[in-house]
């Protein structure tokens, strides 16, 4: 069975009547890894949308009500819980080798019925924006990427998450010992392989993912050419008030559907 093959699709239930909604089990590195898929009840086909969660483990674990809510935009979204979660199996190792539990997701949607093949967008918040650019940096079909709040250096996250440092440390290691482990992580170091349009959202008062995450970016992505677009807020930390929240969703997928206009 290849990766990115879909093993079991369960139906849940959904709080929307016109979205059904799956925890999907699929192959990614001959691993059995968890998702969940929603699908708009319709007969056209619709762009694809890869919902790439932050946090580790229970912590950041993507909302139902989340995914229905981009799902209403008008697209197909997949979110993988990364291996090791929610019954997959494996062990998460920080946009290691779980990056490629995104890939694959990528290319689940990629081969389903209802999804437009050249019309796939990649949305990731905190260390979800990492696993987003690393997966577009090795797709060549990817549309759109949007960053929100997103990680762009994993040495930046070890200085200045003194909390997270057990963690990393237990996970990948220490910078200064293991600095390759990092380098690898960080996708400044692979944006030159990134060929779609970018928008990185940031709350400037972010205390978990400073802005300076987005600020290193859009200077490395400005100084290689790259098509990159900002929106930061200075007002806001990590998490993005309502109505603020679902009016920002709107617009993003709106810039989304703007990219999709485009020959690549």
């Amino acid at each position: 069975m290849m990766d990115g093959q879909v093993i079991e699709k369960v139906r849940l239930p959904s709080p929307h009547p016109r979205i059904k909604l799956y925890l999907v089990t699929y192959r990614s590195d001959g691993l059995r890894v968890k998702g969940y898929l929603a699908e708009p009840d319709t007969d056209e086909q619709l762009p694809g949308f890869l919902y790439l969660r932050g946090g580790i483990k229970n912590v950041g674990m993507p909302r139902i009500a989340r995914i229905i809510q981009f799902s209403s935009e008008g697209f197909v979204v997949f979110a993988p819980l990364y291996r090791g979660n929610k019954g997959g199996e494996g062990q998460e190792d920080f946009a290691g080798n779980d990056r490629n539990d995104a890939i694959n997701a990528c290319w689940l949607l990629h081969r389903h019925p209802a999804v437009q093949k050249d019309n796939i967008h990649l949305f990731g918040f905190s260390r979800g924006g990492a696993m987003a650019l690393l997966t577009a940096s090795e797709l060549n079909f990817i549309r759109s990427v949007v960053c929100w709040n997103g990680v762009s250096d994993m040495r930046l996250t070890y200085e200045e998450r003194i909390d997270l440092r057990r963690m990393m440390k237990r996970v990948i290691g220490t910078p200064a010992k293991y600095p390759e482990r990092y380098d690898w992580r960080t996708p400044l170091n692979v944006s030159e392989q990134i060929s779609c349009p970018i928008l990185l959202i940031h709350g400037q008062k972010d205390e978990h993912v400073s802005i300076e995450h987005s600020y290193r970016l859009e200077t490395n992505l400005h100084s290689k050419g790259k098509s990159v677009e900002t929106w930061y807020y200075e007002e806001y930390n990590h998490f993005f008030p309502e109505p603020d929240n679902r009016r920002i969703v709107v617009q993003l997928t709106q810039w989304m559907k703007r990219q999709s206009q485009y020959d690549k």
